[in-house]
C-alpha cells in the first residue's frame, strides 16, 4: 500500500473523530465523509505501519444511512463532520464509540448507555467566528488555515443565523472587528458579542444565569438543561448536610442548581474570570467557597474539605490530573458525577473510581454537538451503592 494507490472498499463503522473505517491488507484505513456500509473508490493519502488515511474518489454504492447535508459548505468548512449521516446514525455511531472507549481504554464494561438526543439543527448558542481582512466572517476550512466565508450556519441558534445573514460587517458598526476572532452567544432575545455587549443573563430552567461571552459556557442550552435535570436527580440520594464540591466549576452553572439543598458549596476553577461570574450565579444566602486553583493544587490545599456529600467533575478534554485521580480513589465522596467531553479520558479516569471501590451506576450520552464528532457524556459513581 502506497500513497496515491487507488482501492475499493466497504466502510465498516465510524471511528472516534468521525471518519469512516475500512480494512485493507490488514490495516485500518480512515476515510473522511464516509458512511457505514458505503462502497467507495478511494485514494491513499497517508500510509503508516498499522493504519492509513484515504480520500473518497467515488461513491459506488451509497449507504442507506447517508443524508443530504443541510449546509452548502459542508465538506469544505471544518465545523461539521457528520452532516452526511442521518441523525439516528450519528447517535448510533457516537454510542458505539463511547462504549468502545470504556472497553478498550478503561478495561471496563459500562452499563447500558442512555442517550439524550438534541435538536439536530439550530441548537448551537455559542459560536466563535474568524474575521477576514475585509471584514467577512468565517470558519476554518477542513485541515486548512484558510477561512470559509459564511452567510449562514444551519447548526447555529436563530439569532446567530440572523447575525450572519446581515452579510458583510462594517468596522464602524462593531468594536469586535478589532479582533481576528471573537465569540457570540445567542438564546431567545439575548445576544452577546465580544467587543460589544459581552455579559448578560441567560434563562436556564427558569433561572437567570450570568454569562460572559469571553468565558466558556455550554454551547447547547437545550442539552444543558437536560444535563442539569439529570444531575439534580442523581444528587437526590446524597448527604445534603455535607458540602457539595464542583470541580472545574466554570461560571458555576451546575452548582447554581445542585447547591440549593447542600449545607455548603466549594467551587474549584483555575480561571479567575470564570469565578468572578460564578459569584453572580450562586444561590442567595448559601455559604460558597471559591478556590482559584488547578485541580492538583486544590488536592494539596489544607482548605479542602473531607468528606463531601456529592462531587461533580467537569474537566477539559485532557481529563483529571493524576493527583485528583489518586485523591478520588482514596478519599472521594460516596457519590460523584463526572461530566466528560472526551470518551478516552473518561474511560481512563473511570479506573480511579473502580479501583477506589465505586460502581458505575449510570452512563448517559448527551448529544451537545449534532453534525459533529464531539461526544459529551456523564458517568455517575457510587461508593456505597446509594
Amino acid at each position: 500500500m502506497a500513497r496515491g494507490e487507488i482501492f475499493t472498499a466497504r466502510i465498516e463503522s465510524i471511528a472516534a473523530g468521525g471518519t469512516g473505517i475500512a480494512r485493507l491488507e490488514g490495516k485500518s484505513v480512515f476515510v473522511d465523509l464516509a458512511a457505514p456500509d458505503d462502497l467507495l473508490r478511494c485514494r491513499i493519502k497517508e500510509d503508516h505501519k498499522t493504519w492509513a488515511r484515504a480520500e473518497i474518489i467515488e461513491v459506488l454504492e451509497a449507504s442507506h444511512l447517508r443524508s443530504s447535508p443541510a449546509c452548502p459548505l459542508y465538506g469544505r468548512c471544518g465545523g461539521c463532520s457528520l452532516q452526511h449521516l442521518a441523525y439516528e446514525a450519528q447517535i448510533e455511531a457516537k454510542t458505539a464509540i463511547l462504549s468502545d472507549a470504556f472497553l478498550r481504554i478503561g478495561g471496563i464494561k459500562p452499563p447500558e448507555i442512555r442517550v439524550r438526543p438534541s435538536s439536530p439543527y439550530e441548537y448551537r448558542n455559542r459560536v466563535q467566528f474568524h474575521r477576514t481582512a475585509d471584514n467577512y466572517l468565517g470558519f476554518k476550512e477542513r485541515k486548512s488555515s484558510r477561512l470559509a466565508v459564511l452567510n449562514d450556519c444551519p447548526i447555529a441558534d436563530r439569532g446567530i443565523r440572523k447575525f450572519l445573514g446581515e452579510g458583510k460587517i462594517h468596522a464602524e458598526k462593531a468594536l469586535f472587528l478589532k479582533k481576528p476572532r471573537f465569540t457570540v452567544y445567542s438564546r431567545g432575545t439575548i445576544f452577546l458579542i465580544e467587543g460589544g455587549t459581552e455579559q448578560g443573563k441567560v434563562p436556564i430552567l427558569g433561572k437567570e444565569m450570568m454569562v460572559n461571552v469571553s468565558v466558556f459556557f455550554q454551547s447547547n442550552a437545550e442539552m444543558l438543561e437536560l444535563l442539569i435535570g439529570d444531575l439534580v436527580k442523581a444528587s437526590s440520594s446524597a448527604n445534603k448536610k455535607l458540602p457539595l464540591a464542583d470541580i472545574y466549576s466554570g461560571v458555576g452553572t451546575l452548582s447554581a442548581f445542585l447547591g440549593e439543598e447542600f449545607a455548603e458549596i466549594d467551587l474549584v476553577e483555575e480561571n479567575k474570570s470564570a469565578l468572578t461570574v460564578a459569584k453572580e450565579n450562586m444561590p442567595k444566602g448559601k455559604k460558597v467557597n471559591y478556590y482559584a486553583l488547578s485541580d492538583t493544587d486544590w488536592v494539596k490545599s489544607p482548605l479542602r474539605k473531607n468528606p463531601y456529600g456529592f462531587m461533580v467533575l467537569d474537566p477539559p478534554r485532557e481529563g483529571l490530573s493524576k493527583s485528583l485521580r489518586e485523591y478520588l480513589a482514596r478519599n472521594g465522596p460516596d457519590l460523584a458525577a463526572y461530566v466528560s467531553c472526551d470518551p478516552a479520558t473518561l474511560a481512563r479516569d473511570s479506573r480511579c473510581f473502580i479501583e477506589g471501590g465505586y460502581i458505575m451506576k449510570d452512563l448517559t450520552l448527551y448529544d451537545f454537538y449534532p453534525q459533529t464528532a464531539h461526544i459529551e457524556s456523564m458517568a455517575l459513581f457510587s461508593r456505597l451503592g446509594i
